[in-house]
C-alpha cells in the first residue's frame, strides 16, 4: 500500500515544499496537488519536482472543463519530463459552482467528456497525429465550425513515457465505472471500507470487466485523517466542519454528489438536515449534526491498535494507496505519522 498525502500550504506554499523531503525520506509516496479556485495547480507541481528526487506528484484534481483535451496531455507530459518520470494526471469534473461560477464553461456531459479527453491525452502521448471525432470534442476542428485551416498535428517533443498515470476522481456510480474502465487509478471521497462494496462494488465490476488487460491492477486511492494515540479521539471534531461544507454547501439541492454519497451510506435524514442549516447560513449548527460514526469510519485517528485495524479493512475493501492527512502539532509530529503509517500500511 502506497503512502500519500494532500499538500497542505495554508500556512504558506513554498515553506510546505521545503518541509517535503523530510516526508520523502520519511517513506512519502505521492503528494496530490489541489486546483480549485485559488492559484493554479500546474505551477506549483513543476516547483515541487525541481525540490524533490523520489517522490510522485500528482494533480488532486485537474478540472476537465479548465484546459482543452489537448492542453491538458501537454501539461502532463511537461510534468513528467520535468519530474523524470513521476508524474500522475489526476482529472475529475469538480462541480458546477467552480465550473460555470468561476470559468464561465456549460457544466455538460462530465461522464461524456472525461472519456473522450482520456483518448485524446493517451492519443498525444503516443505522439500519433490528433484527429479525434467524439460527441463533445473535434480535433481538428471542422473547416465549418472555423476558418479552415486547422491541421492534425502530433506533439513535438518526445513524452518520458507513452501512457502517463490517469487517476480519476469519481463518486457516481456511472463515473466511477468510467474511471475502472479508463484510468489507472480512482479516487473516491469520503471513503468508507465497511461501505465500499455495497456503495460502489456494481459500477466497479461493471468497469473491470471492460478494462483493457494492458492497465494493469485498479489503483484505489483512498483519503484519511491521521492521528495516532491514546488521546486523540478530540480530534475527530476538526473534520466536521469540512464534512459539513461538502454534505451541505457544495452544490445546491438535488444536485449535491456529496450529500447523494452520505444518502447512500445509510445517513438520509442527517444529510438532509445538514444541508438545510448549511443553506440556511447555520454552518456550526450543520457540523454538529455529521454523524460522529462517519467520522470515526473515514479516519484513521486513535489509538495504534484502532489504526492498524483500519488500515487492515482498507486493504481488504481494495485500497492500494492511502492518501492521509497528518495532524500533529508540529512538523516533526507530522513526519513521524508518516513514518509510522508506513510502517503500518507495510
Amino acid at each position: 500500500m502506497r503512502i500519500g498525502m494532500a499538500l497542505n500550504y495554508s500556512g504558506g506554499f513554498k515553506e510546505s515544499v521545503a518541509e517535503l523531503s523530510d516526508y520523502e525520506k520519511a517513506g512519502l509516496d505521492i503528494v496530490f496537488v489541489a486546483e480549485a479556485y485559488s492559484f493554479d495547480a500546474v505551477s506549483q507541481m513543476g516547483y515541487i519536482a525541481a525540490r524533490t528526487e523520489r517522490l510522485e506528484i500528482a494533480s488532486g484534481i485537474l478540472p476537465i472543463y479548465s484546459r482543452t483535451p489537448a492542453l491538458l496531455a501537454m501539461t502532463a507530459a511537461g510534468m513528467d519530463y520535468v519530474s523524470d518520470g513521476r508524474f500522475t494526471l489526476g482529472l475529475g469534473a469538480s462541480g458546477p459552482q467552480v465550473i460555470e461560477g468561476f470559468h464561465g464553461v456549460p457544466y455538460t456531459a462530465p461522464l461524456g467528456r472525461t472519456r473522450e479527453i482520456i483518448e485524446i491525452c493517451r492519443q498525444v502521448w503516443r505522439r500519433e497525429r490528433l484527429q479525434y471525432e467524439g460527441k463533445h470534442y473535434t480535433v481538428p476542428l471542422p473547416p465549418d465550425r472555423g476558418t479552415g485551416l486547422g491541421k492534425a498535428l502530433k506533439i513535438i517533443n518526445h513524452p518520458v513515457r507513452p501512457r502517463i498515470p490517469i487517476v480519476v476522481a469519481a463518486i457516481g456510480p456511472k463515473n466511477v465505472e468510467l474511471a475502472a474502465e479508463l484510468a489507472e487509478g480512482w479516487e473516491p471521497i469520503f471513503y468508507v471500507p465497511e461501505k465500499a462494496g455495497e456503495v460502489w462494488g456494481p459500477s466497479l465490476a461493471a468497469g473491470k470487466a471492460k478494462r483493457d488487460p494492458e492497465l494493469g491492477g485498479l489503483d484505489v486511492i483512498a483519503q484519511a485523517s491521521l492521528a495516532i494515540g491514546d488521546d486523540v479521539a478530540g480530534l475527530l471534531e476538526f473534520g466536521r466542519p469540512m464534512a459539513a461544507l461538502y454534505i451541505g454547501g457544495m452544490g445546491a439541492r438535488g444536485k449535491n454528489f456529496y450529500n447523494d454519497l452520505t444518502r447512500r451510506y445509510g445517513y438520509e435524514k442527517e444529510a438532509e438536515l445538514i444541508q438545510d442549516l448549511y443553506l440556511q447560513g447555520k454552518k456550526e449548527e450543520a457540523a454538529a449534526r455529521v454523524p460522529g460514526e462517519l467520522l470515526e469510519k473515514m479516519s484513521l485517528i486513535g489509538s495504534e491498535g484502532f489504526v492498524r485495524d483500519r488500515v487492515q479493512a482498507l486493504k481488504e475493501s481494495g485500497v492500494t494507496t492511502l492518501n492521509v492527512t497528518p495532524l500533529g502539532r508540529t512538523h516533526e509530529d507530522r513526519v513521524r505519522l508518516i513514518e509510522k503509517i508506513k510502517e503500518i500500511a507495510g
